[in-house]
């Protein structure tokens, strides 16, 4: 039974290899005049346009995919795989502020404040610090508990642009943090 199956296996494959050159050859084209159709004018038949295009007009630049893809997933909140991708990005494109940015910002909702503070200085050794790096490194601090650090980079990027309205938000949002966090000195934990 076993040698059956083996030879209808080989045989179905020598049946398919023969067929794959034919196939080839029956490819059509868009770019062809469209063929005349009996009982229809040339005028009455629809023309046909190219619908790829010419290789020489597409620019490709190799960190487009990685970080599209990285900030797709980020505001999914799919935060390791926007990692991975914000990853590749700077691989590619290491001059690419916005993938570093991107990547410290990923790192930051992974919980790895180490690799971020690492991200966010290659950004700033790129750009200097922006009101974007300023007011995320603000929300690292405010993630990792760091209020008085947080508040500090806010207040930087507040100086810089006081009517810039992520940092104003993200002002109230540290000072309703820090209000809910305040406890009696000799609160103790429940047993």
């Amino acid at each position: 039974m076993a040698k059956r199956s083996i030879g209808s296996r080989v045989r179905g494959f020598v049946a398919a290899s023969l067929l794959i050159p034919s196939l080839i050859g029956c490819q059509t084209s868009n770019l062809a005049p469209a063929p005349a159709v009996a009982g229809l004018s040339d005028a009455s038949v629809p023309v046909t346009t190219p619908t790829v295009e010419d290789p020489g007009d597409i620019k490709y630049y190799p960190s487009d995919e990685p970080l599209q893809l990285a900030i797709e997933h980020f505001n999914r909140g799919h935060y390791g795989i926007a990692q991975h991708y914000f990853q590749d990005a700077v691989e590619k494109a290491p001059q690419d502020v916005t993938a570093w940015i991107g990547l410290a910002a990923s790192y930051d909702r992974l919980g790895r404040f180490d690799l971020a503070d690492r991200a966010y200085h290659s950004a700033i050794k790129l750009k200097g610090e922006t009101v974007q790096i300023l007011n995320n490194e603000g929300y690292s601090y405010m993630l990792r508990g760091e209020l008085n650090k947080a508040r500090a980079k806010f207040a930087a990027a507040f100086r810089r642009e006081p009517d810039n309205p992520t940092v104003i938000n993200n002002l109230h949002l540290l000072d309703a943090s820090s209000r809910f966090i305040v406890r009696a000195p000799d609160a103790e934990p429940p047993q």
